[in-house]
C-alpha cells in the first residue's frame, strides 16, 4: 500500500528521518534487533525514553496540555512507520501507552500532575498487576484481596505474569475490595510503589532463559485509599478503558511488521536452498505473500480505528480485531523467521547476541534470536487478553451474537 502525504506532513516525515539519522544510535538499533522477547531490555529502553523526552517526543498519542506532542493521528502514524523502518526500539508500553492514558482519561487532577510528568520524564517505571493464578483471560475472577483499614487497603494474594515487574517503581493494579454481587462489581484500581513493605518480586525465566515476566506477592501490604483511580468497586471501567489502549489503539502499530517481513523477504535471498536460494522456493514465498495480505488487512483495520480516534471515540471492537490478527500475524512471522534460519535457528548463541559484542555469529545474524522470539511470541496471543476472549468480544460488539 503506497500512501502520499501533503507537503505539510512530508516536512514532518522529513524531520523524523532527521531526528532518527541523528539521535538513533547504533547501538540502540542492535538492542532493537536482538531483543529476544517483547520487552526492551531496561537499559536501552530508559536510554531511548530519554532521547525522546529530550526532543519533546516521548508520549506521541498523549495531548499537549498533559505533556504530549499533540500530534494527530497522520503525524503519529508517519512516526510509527518512521520508527519502525529505521529500527528504532519501542518505549515500555506499561508506562506511555497504558497506564499515562487511562490517568488522562479516568484519573483525578491530583492524580494526573503527580504521575504524569514522573511517566515522562522516566522517573516512574510502571507494572501492570491484572493477571493471577487461576484469573487470566477471566479477570473478573480475580482474587488478590484489599481490605478496608482505616485510610489504607491491606493487599493479600499475588500477580502472575507481570512484565518488568523487577525494573518497575510503579504498579497499577486491580484487587478485589467486594465479594459481593456480580464479580466485576467488587473490583477496584489502585496505584501502588514497589517498594512498599509486604510486596515480594519473584522472577519466572521463559524457555530462552529470558527474564520478562514475574509473579508478585503481597502479605498485608498497605496502600492508601487515596490511591484509588475512579471509585471503590467501580475499577472494571477503569480496566476495560485501559485494555482498549492495550489492545490496539495506537496509529501505525502494523508497521513494525510489515519491516520484520520485508526483513525476511531479503533473508530469503541470501540463505542457500537447495540449488538456489530460499527465494526460489515457491511454497516459502506463498507463506510469505499470504502474511502480506493479512498485514494489509490489518492496515485498513487500523485505518479505520484512526478514523473514529479522529472524531474523539475509543478504539473500540476494532482494538479486539487488531490485537486478535497482530498476535496471530506476530507470531507467523517469527515461524516464518524460525523456518527460514532453519539450524542456524537452534545455535545457542548468548554472547553473540549481547550488544556490542564483537563475537562472530553463527549463520545470519538474525538466527541468534529466531527461536527466543518464537517461543517468547506464543505469549502475544494471551497477553492483553486472549484471542479467544477477542473473538467473543467481537462477536457481541459487532455482530451481535
Amino acid at each position: 500500500m503506497n500512501i502520499s502525504f501533503g507537503a505539510e506532513y512530508e516536512a514532518f516525515r522529513d524531520e523524523v528521518r532527521g531526528f532518527l539519522n541523528d539521535k538513533l544510535t547504533d547501538e540502540l538499533r542492535d538492542a532493537q534487533r536482538f531483543c529476544p522477547g517483547i520487552f526492551l531490555d531496561y537499559e536501552h529502553n530508559i536510554a531511548w525514553h530519554k532521547i525522546l523526552h529530550k526532543q519533546g517526543w516521548v508520549a506521541p498519542s498523549w495531548p499537549k496540555e498533559f505533556g504530549g506532542t499533540g500530534w494527530d493521528l497522520m503525524r503519529r502514524y508517519i512516526w510509527s512507520i518512521e520508527k519502525a523502518e529505521a529500527g528504532a526500539p519501542d518505549t515500555a508500553p506499561m508506562s506511555l501507552n497504558m497506564c499515562g492514558p487511562m490517568l488522562i482519561g479516568c484519573g483525578s487532577p491530583e492524580q494526573q500532575r503527580e504521575y504524569l510528568p514522573r511517566i515522562l520524564s522516566g522517573e516512574d517505571y510502571w507494572c501492570q498487576g491484572y493477571s493471577e493464578p487461576g484469573s487470566g483471560s477471566d479477570l473478573a475472577s480475580l482474587k488478590l484481596k484489599a481490605t478496608s483499614d482505616g485510610d489504607c487497603y491491606r493487599l493479600n494474594g499475588s500477580k502472575i505474569w507481570t512484565s518488568h515487574a523487577h525494573f518497575a517503581n510503579k504498579m497499577f493494579i486491580l484487587v478485589r475490595t467486594n465479594d459481593q454481587g456480580k464479580p466485576q462489581e467488587g473490583i477496584t484500581f489502585l496505584l501502588l510503589d514497589m517498594d512498599t513493605p509486604g510486596i515480594r518480586v519473584e522472577p519466572i525465566l521463559f524457555a530462552s532463559g529470558a527474564h520478562e515476566v514475574n509473579q508478585v506477592f503481597f502479605d498485608d501490604a498497605r496502600v492508601p485509599k487515596a490511591n484509588v483511580v475512579g471509585e471503590e468497586n467501580k475499577g472494571w471501567q477503569v480496566a476495560k478503558y485501559l485494555l482498549e489502549f492495550e489492545r490496539g489503539g495506537s496509529a501505525g502499530g502494523n508497521a513494525a511488521r510489515k519491516v520484520s517481513l520485508q526483513r525476511l523477504r531479503a533473508l530469503a535471498q541470501i540463505i542457500p536452498h537447495e540449488d538456489g536460494t530460499l527465494a526460489d522456493d515457491n511454497d516459502f514465498i506463498r507463506k510469505m505473500d499470504e502474511t502480506a495480505v493479512q498485514l494489509e488487512a490489518i492496515q485498513y483495520t487500523e485505518f479505520r480505528m484512526m478514523a473514529a480516534l479522529s472524531k474523539g471515540d475509543s478504539p473500540g471492537p476494532e482494538s479486539s480485531v487488531i490485537k486478535a490478527l497482530s498476535a496471530e500475524i506476530t507470531q507467523r512471522i517469527t515461524e516464518l523467521t524460525a523456518e527460514a534460519m532453519g539450524q542456524y535457528a537452534s545455535v545457542h548463541q548468548p554472547e553473540a547476541r549481547a550488544v556490542g559484542s564483537n563475537v562472530p555469529t553463527v549463520g545470519p545474524a538474525e538466527g541468534v534470536v529466531a527461536f527466543s522470539r518464537y517461543f517468547n511470541l506464543r505469549a502475544s496471543s494471551i497477553a492483553g487478553g486472549s484471542n479467544e476472549v477477542q473473538r467473543n468480544i467481537m462477536a457481541k460488539l459487532v455482530l451481535g451474537l
